[in-house]
């Protein structure tokens, strides 16, 4: 099953996060089918594509409790 969910990436206490469509079961470090967009947490930044987004939802990719939070789904 996809997941839509969120991969880390940068330094120990400059994190931030790709949002991402993966495999389910995947390690948080593998490779995703597509790139949504991306998460700021200490600055709140939150870039999404829409498009994207939608077609992979009705696709039938899953948003982990996170992402779903995030984009208020």
């Amino acid at each position: 099953m996809l997941k839509i969910k969120l991969t880390p990436t940068g330094k120990k206490h400059q994190i931030h996060y790709r949002i991402v469509v993966m495999e389910e079961n995947t390690k948080l470090t593998g490779i995703p089918v597509a790139s949504l967009g991306h998460y700021h947490p200490n600055s709140k930044e939150l870039v999404v594509d829409k498009d994207l987004l939608k077609s992979w939802l009705s696709k039938g990719a899953q948003p982990t409790d996170k992402i779903r939070d995030l984009l208020r789904l």
